[in-house]
């Protein structure tokens, strides 16, 4: 079975980019030269700030996401692409799609074949040390996300506000954007203040969810939120479990719409949806005039 993001997907990370990458690039240097993914609670010494090590993982959980995605749908016959662009519903070249769900494999899609957009809002979860040694490098683990000062993922009110910006950027687009769910996925849970926020986003249709594909960020605790009331944040714990929510909702197509007008105006909407036959019908229309 795949696994989600854990340990070991931090530890390719940093594998892997100490390859082409520095340790000061990717590691904070503090006043005993040990270097740290973060700088931990109650550190006094020196600090520095390190921007040199974002847009890796950036590249990093993006690729990841959408391979692991890419096993979520491959039984539909979709596809997960990285860094799509679609300008008619606001993904362009500077501010591509992280991954959409396809028929196809084109970086330069179409409204009609996209089936899903996924924003990435990961970061390093856990706090690491680089025992630098003469031999190898040794990555040692040194706690949880509550045991350092960085806030990743979707703890940061900034990777909130901007996956909501670009999502809200998104429906506002164009009117084919309208059928297209919007997913969030991170690999943190999110702060209490955005309790209310992702339920109210998910039910008013402007995203589908903000799903972590961390089961375990914390060391040993079990009161790690899984889910808010109306599940506009949900803990994914097994791969399979992810898969069935993205089955559902690839599933059935639902359709956004916003709009303001008055009572009279609305009635009247109503009123002329209703004349249609099927149920169907009467919501395309409805839709139709509300637009």
């Amino acid at each position: 079975m795949e696994t989600l993001w854990n340990k070991e997907t931090e530890k390719n990370f940093f594998n892997d980019a100490i390859s082409f990458a520095s340790a000061e690039q990717l590691f904070y240097v503090n006043d005993k030269n040990e270097y740290l993914a973060y700088w931990p609670k109650g550190y006094k010494g020196k600090k520095s700030t390190l921007q040199s090590r974002n847009s890796l993982i950036g590249q990093f959980t993006e690729k990841w996401t959408s391979n692991l995605i890419q096993k979520t749908v491959e039984d539909k016959g979709l596809f997960a692409v990285p860094g799509a662009i679609c300008e008619e519903i606001a993904l362009p070249k500077n501010s591509p799609a992280d991954v959409v769900i396809s028929r196809n494999k084109n970086i330069f899609q179409k409204p009609e074949d996209i089936f899903a957009i996924v924003e990435v809002k990961m970061s390093i979860v856990w706090n690491w040390e680089l025992k630098i040694d003469t031999a190898e490098n040794n990555l040692v683990c040194i706690g949880d996300y509550k045991t350092h000062r960085g806030n990743p993922g979707l703890l940061r009110s900034d990777s909130m506000l901007k996956a909501i910006g670009k999502s809200i950027n998104i429906r506002v687009s164009n009117h084919k954007a309208s059928r297209i769910p919007i997913i969030v996925m991170g690999n943190t849970p999110i702060t209490k203040s955005y309790y209310s926020k992702v339920d109210n986003l998910k039910l008013a249709g402007i995203i589908q969810g903000f799903w972590s594909v961390n089961s375990s960020p914390l060391e040993g605790n079990d009161s790690e939120i899984k889910k808010t009331g109306r599940q506009g944040f949900y803990r994914f714990d097994d791969f399979t479990e992810l898969k069935i929510s993205f089955m559902d909702l690839l599933s059935e197509e639902n359709n956004f719409f916003s709009s303001r007008k008055s009572k009279k105006e609305l009635g009247q909407i109503i009123e002329s949806a209703n004349k249609e036959n099927a149920y169907e019908k009467k919501a395309e229309m409805f839709l139709k005039l509300i637009n």
